[in-house]
This record gives C-alpha cells, structure tokens and sequence, in this order.
C-alpha cells in the first residue's frame, strides 16, 4: 500500500491504483490522509523546506491522528528539517548498514539480556560466580 501510495501519480499502474482505490473505500478519511502524505513526499522529493510549516499546520488541521503525532515529531526538530531539506545529501545508505547490523546482531545473539541478570543468565545455576 505504501508503494501504491508513494509512487508518481503521473505513472501509477493500474493494477496498483485499482488495489489502492479498493483499500481507500474502506478507511475513514480515504481522500484526506493520502493527498497529505503525497504532499509530504512531494515536498520531500523536490526539496521545499520553505513549505513545512504550511504542510504541518494543515496536518493539524485534519482530523488525522496519526499524521498528528508525526507533525508533532517533525515540529520538534522543525529548523533542523527546513534548513535540512534543500541539501542534496543523505545518510541513507548509513542507515541501511546500521539496521543491516542490528538485524544480524538479532540473528546471532537474540535481544540483549537485562544488566541485573545478564550474568546469572549466562552462568549454569550449579557453578559459583567467579569459579570456573
């Protein structure tokens, strides 16, 4: 659906567009929510800073609260992400590694132990601590 919603509305397949249109008959807010999340993404792709307090503000207008708590988080680093937008860079391909390596971490050694029993849990119950 994210795909279905996010892609080009001059290049939407059909396929694509049957499926979203038959998922948006079924929500409440089916023509608000997505044009908000198009305008986002649009003024993501092209760079506009300048219209985020604009954006954020009809999003608070919305009976949308969902997208209410992500304006919240937007707001709270506002002039970081205005003067951010324009810039060319990302740290994209950063933060494909750093979950890459967290995902393998997972794999391997599961969710990290609580401190208070990290060393009872890996000790067998008959040995003493500091024995070996």
């Amino acid at each position: 659906m994210t795909r279905w919603l996010l892609s080009r509305p001059e290049t939407p397949t059909e396929t694509g567009q049957l499926r979203l249109n038959a998922v948006l008959a079924n929500c409440p807010n089916s023509t608000l929510w997505p044009a908000r999340v198009r305008s986002f993404a649009q003024m993501l792709t092209e760079r506009q800073g300048e219209r985020l307090p604009q954006r954020l503000d009809a999003v608070r207008r919305d009976d949308l609260p969902s997208l209410h708590t992500l304006a919240a988080g937007i707001d709270r680093e506002r002039d970081a992400v205005i003067a951010g937008l324009p810039l060319p860079w990302n740290s994209g391909v950063v933060e494909g590694h750093a979950n890459r390596i967290k995902r393998l971490k997972r794999q391997m050694f599961g969710r990290a132990a609580s401190a208070c029993c990290a060393s009872t849990y890996c000790r067998p119950s008959d040995q003493a601590p500091g024995s070996r």
